[in-house]
């Protein structure tokens, strides 16, 4: 019995090779019941999510079960398995929980110390126990992954603090209007960086988005997208009047919103607070608006310069986390190695036990005179024989569970005990 993972993830593949294997969860069941026909695979989990794609599965044989999971993810993409070998990490036994912990833990993610990641390995669990897909292995494996998880957001400070320019400017956010729900953002422009903004915004609850752009295809392109509104370019300041936060990411050479527009706004606003987030090169927004009471105003270098701080803390903190991860992997792998022991403890007694019922039979019966007293102590004798006979191999077999190296000594014990002939 071993566990494997086989996946790919923003490391390995390119976006469009992900987007080919990503399952969402609602189709989850038919992978899962096709691994599920491949005799090696005994258990199956697959994660899926926009940046990472991989199957966890507990195999009496790992060789073929790669093989037939690399298929599987070959003819998702439509491609051979062969076309996307070289995208795919494939880890085994101890490397394999480190992953499954590491993953959990967003010690993996595009964006070290992340939440999401969590609650998508957790849907991605219970989907599979919905399947019907999972034993004691990969159970026990899941379980233990989310509470690595929560434990490294508890015990270090890995998640606390944004790291990504959009994240920064939502944590900001947060921080002037104390709750998002109901606020409205316009986005100024429609580049990647306003959009992963506005996603994150959309997450926190704010009622309303609005895209406004040089070309109104774009803007309404990118508010289909985000279930928004498109505001044509040239009446874009009318809607900063009900705006609460503004994004802007354009292509203009010069600023687009001028300190004299400002006051106008926010004397029409009766002095209603208006957070703008300027992430263009050239800027967007005059820097002198900043002055302007009720106006709070940030800027590429502002919102770099935060994140730039807080990666140094995250930094610090995976240190921590990953020793954490070094612990439970330790922890949980010597809890694999008791599976082993306990059947071979079981079946070493058993076979013993059997030999020792059939040679007292044969010589109680050449023993008929003996009285029920005699064969009474005939019987504790023989008894007392077998438990003397086991009672170090017990506890050695115990102790070897503990062992990295373990299984070489309980695999040598079945072929010195001929067990290996009575393994169900």
């Amino acid at each position: 019995m071993e566990i494997l993972v086989v996946g790919l993830s923003h490391k390995t593949a390119p976006i469009e090779l992900r987007e080919r294997l990503h399952v969402p969860e609602r189709d989850l069941v038919g992978p899962l019941e096709a691994l599920g026909l491949e005799p090696p695979i005994l258990e199956r989990v697959i994660l899926s999510t926009c940046n990472r794609v991989e199957v966890y599965a507990v195999a009496e044989e790992a060789e073929p079960a790669r093989q037939a999971i690399e298929a599987l993810l070959g003819s998702r993409a439509h491609l051979p398995a062969a076309a996307i070998a070289d995208h795919l990490y494939r880890h085994r036994a101890g490397d394999a929980i480190r992953h499954a912990f590491r993953v959990a833990a967003s010690l993996d993610s595009l964006v070290v110390g992340e939440p999401q990641i969590l609650g998508q390995v957790k849907e991605a669990y219970q989907a599979a126990v919905a399947a019907g897909a999972v034993g004691p292995v990969l159970s026990a494996l899941m379980e233990r992954a989310l509470r690595v998880g929560k434990r490294i957001r508890t015990e270090t400070a890995l998640g606390a603090s944004p790291v990504s320019v959009a994240s920064v400017a939502i944590e900001l956010a947060r921080q002037i209007f104390g709750t998002l729900a109901g606020r409205t953002v316009l986005l100024l422009g429609a580049g990647e960086m306003s959009e992963a903004a506005a996603q994150h915004l959309k997450e926190d609850g704010v009622s309303a988005i609005l895209v406004s752009n040089r070309r109104y295809e774009r803007a309404v392109e990118l508010a289909g997208r985000l279930g928004g509104r498109a505001v044509r370019f040239d009446q874009f300041k009318e809607e900063v009047l009900s705006a609460d936060i503004v994004i802007a990411s354009t292509a203009a050479p010069h600023p687009i919103l001028t300190r004299a527009d400002v006051e106008q706004i926010i004397r029409a606003r009766r002095q209603r607070p208006l957070f703008l987030i300027d992430i263009a090169v050239p800027r967007d927004i005059a820097a002198d608006v900043n002055a302007i009471d009720n106006v709070y105003l940030y800027d590429i270098d502002d919102l770099e310069a935060v994140a730039a701080a807080n990666r140094k803390v995250r930094e610090k903190e995976t240190t921590f986390a990953e020793a954490i991860v070094e612990r439970e992997v330790e922890a949980f792998t010597q809890w694999l190695r008791s599976l082993d022991v306990v059947p071979t403890i079981q079946t070493l007694r058993e076979k013993v036990e059997a030999i020792r019922d059939q040679e007292l039979g044969k010589a109680l019966h050449r023993l008929a005179d003996l009285t029920p007293e005699q064969q009474a102590v005939v019987r504790q004798l023989a008894q007392g024989i077998v438990n003397k006979i086991l009672h170090h191999p017990m506890i050695e077999l115990k102790r070897q569970s503990a062992r990295r190296d373990g299984h070489v000594t309980i695999s040598a014990l079945r072929r010195l005990f001929g067990l290996e002939e009575q393994e169900p």
